[in-house]
């Protein structure tokens, strides 16, 4: 079988070439309690003024801010408490000169009332209770609609839904949702020299490590992933699985090629099913042979056979494309600056993403390589939370410097806690 003939091209083109051609998913809807982490289809609208009524946002008192001026250390003012209105109460009293009325956090303002005495800021007694500073028309009030009035838009059409998000729809009487619907992934498990975590390791094989991972990473972002076997070791069986895969799947990704012994068979396959191939190499370290193609609907990856190749292929461009399929407004990877913790000073003929460990400090955030950072090396995945960006045509950084950081695990970064 010829070599296939590969032509690098520049990580932010080949990102860009996936996500243009990626079309969205059917919209859908769903009971709320069941949306999580899905995609909005829709605006979401305020069915009515938030806060609905004047209220207080703390436990205090109610008065006119008029019978406050003047006071002072030296000139404490007398108030009379006539009423109390607890959370879900209201009072009909009206507040005359020298009165307050005890109101706790969210009870409506009573008549007569324009300004809310917090508890801390009275020194009670006999009467009532007693304030030292005058306070102004307004002043701890929330008031009706000032957070959002009734059809504002308050949730947009591709966020994310998160709890926060399933709180302001129950907040509103929504009871259904319009999302859009998730993607499902196919993992075609290739290579000959493979083999599962309970099968016996002969000489030449390994085991199947980035199988698994794909399979978590999906997981992760809450998108159902299945595993498929090649059944024939020839092209036809490879062609077979594919086109398999694709019609169960949206996105079907293979890593290392589907090959078996010398032989690549993936660009035989991607000719074979009339997929268009947009490219099937990035100038990038690890992961160059990386390779992206579509048919119709389907989208599919040919990852590279090295763990953090895989990796990061996944990072850069299934993941974006899971997102944008979705129509997420936010598609592309968190990205932020960081200080290099120690030197890293290999050339980059290619844009290199080392995998690192990110600390959070006062003084900013450190990042640091996590172990070995060649392409086939797994522990290092495990110990990072981000890819380090190091742009091609560098002779390398030194401790200090300042790189870009891809963030890949937000639940396991280092951080001082400063309260």
């Amino acid at each position: 079988m010829a070599v296939e003939m590969r032509t690098p091209i520049p990580v932010k083109e080949a990102i860009e070439r996936v996500i243009k051609i990626v079309k969205h998913k059917e919209v859908s809807t769903l009971p709320i309690e069941q949306s999580l982490n899905s995609i909005l289809a829709e605006d979401v609208k305020a069915t009515y003024d938030i806060p609905r009524f004047d209220k207080s946002p703390y436990d205090g008192f109610a008065i006119n801010s008029k019978d406050s001026q003047g006071a002072n250390g030296n000139n404490r003012i007398q108030f009379k408490v006539i009423d109390h209105i607890g959370a879900g109460t209201a009072s009909d009293v009206t507040i005359k000169n020298g009165e307050a009325v005890r109101i706790m956090t969210g009870a409506p303002i009573p008549n007569g009332a324009d300004a809310v005495v917090m508890f801390e800021q009275t020194t009670e007694n006999e009467k009532g209770f007693t304030i030292r500073k005058s306070f102004k028309q307004g002043e701890n009030i929330a008031f009706k609609g000032e957070e959002c009035k009734e059809n504002d838009i308050v949730l947009n059409k591709g966020k994310l839904i998160n709890s926060g998000v399933i709180a302001v729809l129950a907040t509103f009487g929504y009871q259904n949702v319009k999302v859009y619907q998730k993607p499902t992934v196919a993992i075609i498990a290739t290579g000959s020299e493979l083999v599962g975590p309970n099968e016996p390791l002969e000489p030449g094989n390994i085991r199947n490590s980035n199988g698994p991972m794909i399979e978590s990473l999906c997981r992760g972002i809450n998108i159902e992933a299945t595993t498929y076997q090649i059944q024939e070791d020839n092209l036809k069986g490879c062609i077979d699985i594919v086109e398999k895969a694709m019609s169960e799947h949206d996105i079907v990704i293979t890593t290392g090629g589907v090959s078996v012994g010398d032989f690549d068979y993936l660009p035989k396959v991607y000719e074979a099913i009339g997929a268009n191939v947009l490219f099937n190499k990035v100038q990038m370290r690890p992961g160059s042979v990386t390779t992206v193609a579509y048919k119709d609907h389907n989208i599919l990856f040919g990852l590279s056979g090295n763990p953090s190749a895989c990796y990061s292929g996944f990072q850069l461009f299934t993941k974006p494309t899971i997102q944008k399929m979705m129509a997420a407004q936010e598609v592309y990877p968190v990205i932020i600056d960081a200080i290099l913790a120690e030197d890293f000073k290999k050339a980059n003929p290619f844009t290199r993403f080392i995998r690192g460990k990110a600390h959070f400090t006062n003084e900013g955030v450190y990042l640091e390589p996590s172990g070995s950072n060649k392409s086939n090396a797994i522990v290092a995945i495990a110990n990072s939370n981000g890819m380090i960006i190091l742009p091609s045509g560098t002779r390398g950084y030194a401790k200090g410097d300042t790189v870009k950081v891809l963030l890949t695990d937000h639940l396991s970064y280092e951080s001082e806690l400063n309260l």
